[in-house]
């Protein structure tokens, strides 16, 4: 467990409040496999589905990659809830607003196109998955194959809700206002500056401390991974800086 330490930081005129007394503590590394438990003995040692687990914990398993993937390629994580998740509530129908992946049927420019920075709403409560608006995208998540590109503007948080995508990862990266994300295997606060990443099929929600606004890259079927470094090789080092991967 790595405890970063944060302070106050100007972002783009703005002065982002990085850091207080229930600063959160990070794992370090990406791609590596970690561990962590919210109860002294809740993991089980040895096995990963025992016939009964501590605490009387159900165990689950999310798999990101095909069962037959080798080790190096495999992706998963075991998760031991208090109740399985066949025990939820029916869902619901939500709007899905702006957010879509239907590009086939959109008619294709070969215009250069900019867009005006998208307003934050004002005078009405939007969270960040109503807020979600789809800028473009090619391919279709029912092959499997394409991205999708998509703004996010909110200004409150998400109440009483989750959401987890089906279709692919999701790479958020904040312009305005800081993000507290808090999914299944823990929580991020995300600063404009910063980007996270949260794969297919995990739950999660997002706060925020107030307007909001940023963008989103999502990929269907393949999860995100760090580049080749190319001439550098393993140096990740550059002159006065040190890049830092939180996994």
């Amino acid at each position: 467990m790595t405890d970063r330490k944060r302070k106050q930081e100007p972002v783009d005129g703005h002065t982002v409040k990085r850091g207080d007394k229930d600063d959160l503590k990070y794992m370090s590394g990406f791609g590596n496999d970690f561990e962590t438990e919210g109860l002294p003995g809740a993991l089980p040692e040895g096995q990963n589905n025992p016939q009964k687990c501590p605490y009387g914990l159900y165990a689950e398993q999310l798999s990101g990659s095909a069962f037959t993937c080798p080790r190096e390629t495999n992706k998963r994580v075991w998760l031991y809830r208090i109740q399985p998740s066949v025990k939820h509530e029916p869902y619901q129908e939500a709007p899905s607003g702006y957010h879509s992946n239907a590009f086939e049927n959109i008619p294709v420019t070969p215009q250069q196109l900019r867009w005006a920075p998208f307003d934050i709403p004002a005078g009405t409560n939007v969270d960040f998955l109503e807020g979600v608006h789809t800028l473009m995208g090619a391919g279709d998540p029912c092959t499997r194959y394409g991205a999708a590109v998509h703004i996010y503007t909110c200004n409150t948080n998400m109440k009483n809700k989750a959401f987890y995508n089906a279709d692919g990862d999701w790479l958020i990266v904040p312009q305005q206002g800081v993000l507290h994300v808090t999914t299944e295997q823990g929580k991020m606060r995300v600063a404009p500056n910063e980007i996270c990443v949260v794969q297919q099929g995990m739950r999660f929600k997002v706060d925020v401390d107030g307007p909001s606004r940023g963008y989103i890259l999502e990929v269907w079927g393949n999860h995100f991974t760090l580049p080749n470094l190319g001439p550098i090789g393993k140096t990740t080092e550059l002159p006065g800086k040190t890049v830092e991967l939180i996994g």
